[in-house]
């Protein structure tokens, strides 16, 4: 993922002692980091990546209240919360599972952008679009239909990995994307007959009824907590007899947690009650990983539902 985020104290010795701790980090020596950290936070009270840093070198040793009371310390000192402190927060049980902040995910993809996928392909193995693909055309030769949709929406169209592994059956492609890096890159493709900034729900909601004959969202649910609202927004958006496609990573257990790489995963249970609450027909779902993580493939899911 990107560089970490840097937002100065303002105070030049603040950000100095918060350079030298990251050195100390970066070295291993995690006490001696954290009371730099603690030194900059007493010079700028405000110091947002302070404590953010503070926080997860107190979570790396284990001092679970001290990481807490950190992080929330890094959000009220910027309420956009642009460094995902309540992300570590979910993940540590201090909050229930809830909403990303955009501001978080916009700048996270900002960063992400200029090696966007150099990273999630050769670093990760990522291979998202290739599983939607071949789930598409897997449910269309069931229904002994051709996989060619006149227009088709890409819900987290990053820099159009998923619209090129779909180019050669598509008429018109609407690509949406909170970063407006990502959607720079995006558009150098040539992919894309239209591009909106915007997140999933809103770039859904900007779309008319029975408008896309196809929906995609790989590796994009995996910062929605709650799917159902995009589903039945996809549903809408649909023609009858059209498919909405998506990746998103699980788990065992039940609903959706924030798993270890800081992104939902969603329970199978889960997302067979999202589709069908969104009144739309559950095509295809099955166990698959779309991305690596520790040179191990992460649980994932690939979902088709259909509008009948």
């Amino acid at each position: 993922m990107p560089a970490r985020l840097f937002l100065s104290s303002g105070d030049l010795m603040a950000d100095r002692r918060f350079e030298f701790a990251r050195d100390l980090q970066l070295k291993g020596d995690l006490p001696a980091a954290a009371d730099l950290l603690l030194q900059a936070t007493e010079l700028a009270p405000d110091f947002a990546s302070a404590w953010f840093a503070l926080g997860g070198i107190r979570e790396e040793l284990g001092q679970r209240e001290a990481a807490v009371s950190a992080f929330q310390k890094a959000r009220a000192s910027d309420p956009d919360d642009r460094h995902g402190a309540g992300i570590r927060l979910m993940r540590l049980g201090a909050e229930p599972v809830a909403g990303m902040p955009q501001a978080y995910v916009q700048t996270l993809f900002d960063q992400y952008a200029p090696r966007f996928e150099s990273s999630l392909v050769g670093d990760l193995g990522y291979r998202g679009p290739a599983l939607l693909f071949g789930a598409v055309l897997s449910v269309r030769s069931a229904e002994r239909k051709p996989a060619f949709f006149k227009r088709a929406i890409d819900l987290g169209c990053g820099t159009g990995l998923a619209a090129s592994a779909f180019a050669n059956g598509v008429d018109h492609f609407v690509g949406v994307d909170l970063s407006t890096r990502m959607i720079e890159r995006a558009r150098a493709t040539g992919l894309y007959a239209e591009l909106n900034v915007s997140d999933m729900l809103q770039g859904l909601r900007a779309q008319p009824d029975a408008s896309a004959d196809l929906i995609l969202a790989a590796d994009a649910m995996v910062y929605v907590a709650e799917i159902a609202p995009v589903l039945k927004e996809a549903a809408r958006v649909l023609v009858s007899g059209g498919l909405l496609a998506f990746t998103t990573e699980t788990h065992d257990g039940e609903g959706v947690i924030i798993g270890g790489g800081l992104r939902y995963a969603h329970a199978a249970a889960y997302v067979r009650a999202a589709v069908e609450s969104a009144g739309l027909k559950l095509s295809l779902l099955e166990d698959r990983s779309a991305r690596n993580e520790d040179n191990a493939p992460v649980p994932g899911l690939v979902a088709v539902a259909a509008k009948t």
